[in-house]
């Protein structure tokens, strides 16, 4: 029998995880010139890094000969004093998807399973499936999560409820009661996950306190990370905030030192960054109306977003993103989540929505 043969079928029916096309692959496919390239697939900050976050870096660098701070104290310290979190109460990742990762390993098991909702993100299925957990999917509601149907599908082998708030792909947004009124409903026995990763792009009237639930339902977790608003996707640094008994299940199968030295400074650093942060959503809010003026005038439906992408309808979604691909612009196919005939496109500076705008209506002609 063939050596591949031998791993878990769960394993083989996994489909891996597609990341947005990097710009230098495209330059090589195209023969284009990379600096002419406009990337808009990966929900990247087009600010970069903040300022603070790159002294630290440098700073860092002059350390690498030594491994990181296992236990991340510089960090949870200042995530501790940000949220009112106590440092055991806190889980550091290699991203926030490490995080997920570290949840399913821990709380799912073969056989046991977990609830998402259609359209959410990839990660929830590929992290349920690694370790033989069954997906159960509960049909969307106008794109987003249905929060009675994912309290209906809670069974004795449901183990984890993951819920993105905003969504990916779809931006979509469940307002703060909702939620809470849901996590009354839930089983203490069942953990749910609430994936902040875009919470930074929400407006103060759309805001909730999520951390402040963490004492009534020692069952949620809450995750985040610092590579969508902060700008440092290429570092990976998330974290979890739960219960402390709940964290240290989750160090306790955590890989040791999972986040780099570099990671670690960068996001202390930019965790105390205000001005670069309040810049990133203002030129958010602004692009965002860039795109959906533009998505109006094309008389294109699109699913209004509360993160920093927005999703359209553009008919034949694979033949739009190939002629953009050929004209330099990078977007997200969203046909993986059952969603063919859209496009998933990130905010980006000014001249770069542009960009993607004239390439669209030259793509749809």
């Amino acid at each position: 029998m063939p050596i591949a043969d031998q791993a878990p079928d769960y394993i083989r029916a996994i489909s891996p995880y597609q990341p947005g096309k990097p710009i230098s692959e495209l330059a090589r496919e195209m023969g284009l010139v990379e600096a002419s390239i406009v990337k808009l697939a990966s929900n990247e900050n087009p600010l970069g890094i903040s300022p603070m976050a790159k002294e630290a870096i440098s700073r860092a660098v002059l350390e690498l000969a030594r491994y990181p701070d296992g236990n991340g104290f510089a960090l949870k310290a200042a995530l501790s004093e940000r949220t009112g979190v106590p440092m055991n109460g806190i889980v550091l990742g290699n991203g926030s998807n490490d995080v997920l990762e570290l949840v399913a390993r821990t709380f799912l098991t073969p056989g046991s399973e977990a609830v998402f909702s259609e359209h959410a993100f990839a990660v929830y299925p590929l992290a349920t499936m690694a370790v033989g957990g069954k997906p159960v999917v509960v049909p969307a509601k106008n794109f987003g999560h249905d929060l009675d149907a994912m309290a209906a599908a809670v069974t004795d082998k449901t183990g984890v409820i993951f819920i993105a708030n905003p969504n990916n792909p779809t931006g979509t947004f469940l307002p703060g009661p909702q939620i809470a009124a849901f996590l009354e409903k839930i089983p203490e026995r069942v953990l749910v996950v609430l994936d902040e990763a875009y919470t930074e792009y929400l407006s103060d009237d759309d805001r909730y306190d999520a951390i402040g639930w963490l004492a009534r339902f020692p069952n949620l977790l809450v995750s985040r990370t610092f590579s969508k608003a902060y700008g440092l996707a290429g570092l990976r640094v998330g974290y979890g905030l739960a219960h402390p008994s709940v964290i240290d299940l989750l160090n306790r199968v955590r890989q040791p030192f999972n986040v780099n030295s570099l990671a670690l400074a960068a996001a202390t650093a930019a965790l105390s960054d205000e001005e670069f942060l309040a810049k990133s959503a203002d030129l958010n809010r602004r692009g965002m109306t860039q795109l959906t003026d533009a998505f109006r005038a094309m008389s294109l439906e699109w699913i209004p977003s509360w993160a920093n992408f927005v999703t359209v309808k553009v008919g034949d979604g694979e033949t739009i993103n190939r002629k953009l691909l050929a004209q330099g612009v990078i977007v997200r196919l969203v046909a993986s989540y059952g969603m063919p005939q859209w496009l998933r496109v990130s905010i980006g500076l000014p001249e770069e929505n542009a960009r993607f705008i004239s390439a669209l209506k030259q793509a749809l002609n």
